[in-house]
């Protein structure tokens, strides 16, 4: 057994039900797992690895809900377009991935990811071109030492069948869920403290048909694994729905057994108070990506609504194509701002307009942001061994130095001002007891001699189309 001790925290914020902040605390680990938080000088006072965190703030390590991993090939492409138009632009270019690509990818998304905070990550790969597979996406993932979710994504209804990619992008709807019962039965850990988790995830209502998301569901249900989507994340799509199935993105989903404590959908921006009501009460989570909808003028999810109603709210960056951004820390300080900002009438039913929720001026404090990335996003993936720290908790969290120009002045409230004096990345990140990030540079991965690999990568991708 192996045992790390972190302390004398400038500031240790736990996150936990009490939400606890301790000034000089620290953490003991046993392992993978939490054996005491408390002051430093409450702690056993040495342990095999031992990190001194003066001047530090600590945090839970932040959890990525939503992402594409792949799409870091690929960034700043269409930089103007909206939803649809940003697709056509990118799935020719998308059809030349292959698998070495995902692999290569995976560990530039998730190296800018935990240089940032992440701890956890969902990803969502729903292209599987050439002789592109999940399992390497998974082999990159352990390989870089972040707990990962992946999320199975297919993409079944063609151009031909009235859908929005190219036939040449889809792929067959038995061999989909045959290979969705491979994966799962592979590499899905439903322990506590598990590294790896499977997710299915057909991609959209405008790229998969109904059959696919009842038969995917029913398959995620027998094995107890959880559901994902996208989900009326712009105008365009509710007019698809409409026309082609009669109903709303919510209701149609609804209609086709996706909703419930096991499901959460990515965007969720175009909701009706009612939609946002069904959410809360069936506990249908949701992944916020403020970012990208910004970068596509998709418009705002109305976080502070689906939140008072009881439907779990988590973070996601979304793809490298469209954020075009990993950064963590910095979607927490854009949820936070974006609310600040958002129309009156998305908070029209709430008690006390913007300072309603908490009792603040402001819609959203730094404090429910960094909820969001931690609680939020966990209750999102349906785990309740990360999201804060205490005993019995699995060992996942970030260090971020205050000594810093970014910091200046602003020692009075370390918390707030991780994400109000714009992010930096992180000094430290422990995950699953494991140093991966230490100073400031990874541990685990040679970021110098990978990038290379990946750019020729993205030149090969970008000029072959």
């Amino acid at each position: 057994m192996t045992t790390l001790l972190a302390r004398n925290a400038r500031l240790f914020v736990t996150m936990d039900n009490e939400r606890r902040e301790i000034a000089g605390g620290g953490v003991f680990v046993r392992d993978n797992v939490i054996e005491a938080v408390g002051p430093s000088e409450t702690l056993p006072p040495t342990a095999d690895t031992v990190i001194d965190l003066r001047d530090h703030v600590v945090l839970p390590g932040l959890i990525n809900t939503h992402h594409h991993l792949y799409q870091s090939l690929t960034r700043v492409i269409a930089p103007d377009a909206d939803l649809f138009t940003w697709l056509k632009t990118l799935y020719p270019i998308w059809a030349n991935l292959t698998d070495e690509a995902v692999y290569v990818s995976t560990i530039t998304g998730l190296a800018e990811l935990a240089l940032s905070g992440c701890t956890t990550s969902s990803d969502h790969l729903y292209i599987f071109p050439n002789d592109c597979t999940l399992d390497s996406q998974i082999r990159a993932a352990a390989d870089i030492g972040v707990r990962f979710h992946a999320a199975r994504g297919s993409m079944s209804l063609g151009e031909s069948q009235g859908g929005l990619p190219p036939d040449r992008v889809t792929e067959d709807e038995a061999f989909i869920l045959r290979d969705s019962r491979r994966l799962i039965e592979t590499y899905h850990d439903a322990a506590r403290h598990a590294m790896t988790r499977v997710v299915l995830a057909p991609c959209s209502p405008f790229s998969v048909t109904p059959d696919l998301m009842r038969e995917s569901a029913a398959l995620a249900r027998a094995y107890g694994v959880r559901l994902h989507t996208h989900l009326a994340e712009t105008i365009e799509e509710e007019a698809f729905c409409l026309e082609t199935f009669g109903l709303r993105p919510v209701p149609y989903v609804e209609s086709l057994g996706w909703t419930g404590d096991d499901v959460w959908h990515a965007h969720c921006v175009h909701m009706s108070a009612g939609e946002i009501d069904l959410f809360g009460r069936t506990r249908t989570g949701v992944a916020h990506c403020p970012s990208s909808n910004m970068r596509l003028a998709s418009g705002i999810c109305r976080v502070l609504d689906l939140r008072r109603a009881g439907a779990p709210v988590g973070l996601g960056v979304d793809g490298s194509a469209s954020n075009d951004a990993g950064h963590l820390l910095a979607e927490a300080r854009q949820a936070m701002l974006l609310q600040r900002v958002a129309p009156d009438r998305y908070l029209s039913e709430a008690p006390g307009g913007r300072g309603g929720f908490a009792g603040h001026a402001a819609a959203l404090s730094a404090r429910e942001a960094l909820e969001i990335a931690t609680r939020g996003s966990a209750a999102v993936l349906g785990r309740d061994d990360v999201g804060y720290l205490a005993p019995g908790m699995s060992a996942d969290f970030i260090a971020l130095n205050l000594n810093r120009v970014d910091y200046a002045g602003a020692w009075h409230d370390p918390a707030a001002a991780v994400l109000f004096c714009g992010p930096r990345g992180v000094d430290w990140s422990v995950i699953n007891g494991r140093v991966i990030v230490k100073e400031g540079r990874l541990t685990t991965v040679d970021l110098e001699q990978h990038l290379p690999r990946h750019n020729a990568i993205s030149r090969a991708m970008i000029e072959q189309e």
